[in-house]
């Protein structure tokens, strides 16, 4: 279930997004290696760049976009409703059997935004832990602190060990030892952004017969779409410590991250998961995982659903792992683009070709991960103004960034 890193969109009447990626779209933006500093100060010059950050909305803009809002917002009739929950498998499932891995490109900004996901670079430390890392502003704005996706922030590691090798990809030094020759404690040394938990003892559940218990690093997606997240990050990050899970709702795309080339059993398991079924087994136990991934992936739930699925991800996480979103926010262009006939409850919509959406508010995101018992690293929005300078279209587009540690 997962979503795409839109850089140009069509729109097909129903509100869906259809992506152009294949022919308009600039592979460096997806990257975008200066995320966060490109501002439109002129909006004459607005046509000179594909997309602009932390662009600011007018008050008249924020007006148009509730009233837009609600001129479209009478639910459909409640057996509708239920249909489109009872039948949500079948739609992702013809989505990947149409779409199959041609729609979505990988995903190689995640680097940048979620460090914790790049090669780390752990040393040995007797006793040395990771302090909590400082709460991020909830809004980008003009601050040195818009610089902190940049990968080149990533510091250099040296230690006392010939192993030392780069992710290949994005460049980022990947210098942690081999699990065998860790027998102290380990310390985080990514850039202060970095929620990566640190280690300072064997793994709780190290003993325990699961898929990747030996791993010291465990990473696990949730709805993995076609491997757009999982195949960058096992390409950049050889790590021989590191073990990645993906999971989604579709079978059809699960089978078609075990048929991509690159997938390697021996450092991933993919498979098939609903997460909105509370007595869905997991492969793994509780307080084995790192990091647990979710693009574009909570907003196609119901949102009656949300809660108890964040709640039990959370259970998951190690002490000191992290929960990492990026999400559709509210007045996105996609929400502003449904027209009547496709709300389904209050910012919940059904595009046409049956996959659901819901559009998040910051407080309503904080407000699930902190009943999940997790804390705020970082909850922030990115106002992004996106360009056709073929067409000269303007597209703002709205996204929510989340980082939940768990205490």
């Amino acid at each position: 279930m997962a979503a795409p890193c839109v850089v140009s969109v069509a729109d097909d009447g129903d509100g869906s997004e259809i992506l152009q990626n294949s022919v308009q779209s600039s592979e460096n933006e997806c990257k975008r290696p200066q995320f966060g500093t490109r501002f439109l100060k002129d909006p004459r010059q607005v046509f000179q760049h594909n997309a602009w950050d932390n662009v600011e909305w007018t008050v008249e803009q924020e007006v148009a976009a509730q009233q837009k809002v609600l001129q479209n917002s009478q639910p459909l009739p409640l057996e509708k409703q239920e249909e489109y929950d009872n039948r949500a498998n079948e739609y992702w499932n013809d989505f990947y059997k149409i779409h199959e891995n041609r729609f979505f490109k990988d995903r190689h900004w995640l680097f940048t935004e979620f460090p914790e996901l790049a090669p780390n670079c752990r040393q040995r430390s007797s006793s040395q832990t990771e302090g909590p890392a400082e709460q991020e502003p909830n809004c980008r704005h003009h601050s040195s602190s818009q610089t902190e996706g940049a990968v080149e922030q990533v510091p250099n590691c040296r230690h006392h060990s010939s192993s030392q090798t780069e992710g290949a990809a994005e460049q980022v030094p990947n210098c942690r030892q081999h699990p065998s020759a860790q027998t102290g404690g380990i310390e985080e040394c990514t850039r202060s952004t970095s929620t990566a938990p640190a280690k300072t003892e064997a793994s709780p559940v190290a003993n325990r017969d699961f898929p990747g218990c030996s791993s010291m690093y465990r990473i696990l997606e949730v709805g993995c779409g076609v491997g757009n997240t999982v195949f960058p990050i096992l390409k950049t990050n050889n790590d021989p410590g590191l073990f990645v899970y993906c999971c989604d709702f579709s079978s059809t795309a699960v089978e078609l991250v075990k048929s991509n080339a690159e997938y390697d059993p021996a450092r991933c398991l993919a498979f098939v998961h609903d997460l909105s079924e509370e007595t869905a087994p997991f492969p793994v136990p509780q307080g084995s995982l790192d990091v647990i991934v979710l693009i574009f992936v909570l907003s196609a739930l119901h949102p009656n659903k949300m809660q108890a699925s964040i709640r039990r991800l959370a259970q998951l996480l190690k002490p000191g792992g992290v929960l990492l979103l990026r999400d559709y926010g509210r007045y996105d262009m996609a929400q502003l683009r449904f027209k009547k006939g496709r709300c389904l409850s209050e910012n919940f919509y059904v595009r046409g070709d049956g996959t659901r959406v819901f559009f998040f508010t910051q407080d309503e995101l904080h407000d699930m991960f902190t009943q999940a018992g997790l804390e705020k690293v970082q909850n922030l929005v990115d106002r992004r103004l996106q360009v056709n300078r073929g067409k000269q279209l303007t597209m703002y587009r709205v996204w929510i960034q989340c980082k939940y540690r768990k205490a």
